[in-house]
């Protein structure tokens, strides 16, 4: 009785190492079916645009040895300003001056032997900065480099660089990663028929960095986290799609 007992028990034993083996062989399997029978590739986009939105900041300042006058001349050299524009194109909507700052002017002062006496108030400067945004690229192109008749005018202006923007991005990315899907989808298809291999489904895609350069600057320009050229009236604006799809 106990011989047969012993004989069940290895028998159920052996059973259980067969099955375990199968489903241990099954498995690994499987895994090796799943995680090596892929193919991939990445598809790329990009298109040449031009910006249809300029903006432009400037500033202008003047000191004054009362508040008062000082605010006469900022507010006289405002005025200038904005007929300036407009006699250049640009409508009051398109400008906005901002609010003036203003701070106290010192001067230091020595004796007749070099020795610093202290700091002493002088008077006050006003500071006020203008804002033009526009769809007129050109004029304002020709605004922010050529400020000489209001220099002439007794304007102390600073002239910033423009910045260059496109108002419809969106519209333009998503028909860049249309584009850069098809073209994912094309180079699995080239890779498949030149191996024998029959995509089957769609196992993952991944959308690459939205990169915006100035034309022509190359891909020396990107950035890890994407590069947003606002410097450029031209730009380039690329992207990329990865696929990946089982076999068949």
């Amino acid at each position: 009785m106990e011989k047969k007992s012993s004989w069940l028990t290895a028998l159920i034993i052996g059973a259980c190492v067969v099955c375990a083996c199968v489903a241990l062989a099954f498995g690994l399997s499987h895994f090796r079916s799943e995680s090596t029978h892929v193919i991939s590739a990445t598809g790329s986009a990009s298109v040449d645009f031009e910006a249809d939105t300029i903006i432009w900041r400037g500033s202008f300042s003047t000191t004054a040895v009362t508040s008062r006058q000082a605010y006469s001349k900022i507010k006289s050299d405002a005025d200038l300003v904005r007929h300036y524009l407009a006699d250049n194109g640009l409508s009051g909507s398109e400008v906005v001056f901002n609010s003036v700052d203003i701070s106290r002017t010192y001067e230091d002062r020595y004796d007749d032997n070099g020795n610093y006496i202290g700091s002493f108030e002088t008077g006050y400067q006003l500071t006020q900065s203008v804002v033009v945004s526009s769809s007129n690229l050109d004029a304002v192109e020709l605004i922010s480099r050529d400020i000489s008749s209001l220099l002439d005018e007794g304007v102390e202006l600073t002239s910033g660089s423009p910045e260059y923007y496109y108002s419809d991005l969106d519209a333009l990315k998503l028909d860049l990663i249309d584009k850069a899907s098809l073209n994912a989808k094309e180079r699995i298809d080239i890779i498949a028929r030149n191996s024998g291999a029959v995509p089957g489904k769609l196992n993952n895609s991944s959308l690459g960095v939205f990169q915006i350069t100035a034309k022509n600057s190359g891909t020396g320009s990107y950035s890890y986290d994407g590069a947003f050229d606002t410097s450029s009236r031209f730009k380039t604006a690329t992207i990329t799609v990865r696929l990946e799809y089982g076999l068949k």
